[in-house]
Formats: C-alpha cells, structure tokens, sequence
C-alpha cells in the first residue's frame, strides 16, 4: 500500500482499487484507523485522540488533492505523495 504522507510519527496510506466510501488508513504506532475523506471521521479502527485531530487538521487541509487520489487509486493509478502536516 503507498504511503503517502507521514508527519509526526503519522503513517498515511491509501489502497489502490480500495472499497468505498472514500477513504485511508492512518497508522499511529501500533493503531490504525481507516478516515473518511468528505468528513474525517474514522470508518473503522483507532488512533489516539492527538493522533487523530492532527490527521483530521491534515485531512481539512488537503481534502481536494486527497479526493484526486482516491479516483487516481479507484483507476489503479499511480499514487503521489501529499505535503505532511507542518
């Protein structure tokens, strides 16, 4: 699965031909939660509430290129990286 951010010990990944709706996986350590594109609400899984606003703050910031990905990856399409959280 491509990574494609990681900031603060945050791991960012997405599935290419991945189930709907919209989504990703953020790894913190060992928890892993899959977050909702439109919303930034966790679908499935867990992360620490720190872990979690960082990536929802992340997620606000690039909802648009996040979207892109998810058609590029529903194509099989390659994936590119996503600024980190700064």
């Amino acid at each position: 699965m491509p990574e494609i951010s990681r900031f603060y010990g945050i791991i960012i990944r997405m599935y290419s031909g991945d189930h709907p709706p919209a989504h990703f996986h953020a790894i913190y350590g060992e928890h892993e939660a899959f977050v909702e594109i439109e919303t930034g609400r966790i679908l499935f899984g867990y992360i620490p509430g720190t872990a979690l606003r960082l990536v929802q703050l992340w997620t606000d910031q690039h909802r648009n290129e996040l979207r892109e990905l998810w058609e590029a990856a529903t194509q099989l399409e390659p994936l590119k990286k996503i600024a980190p959280l700064e």
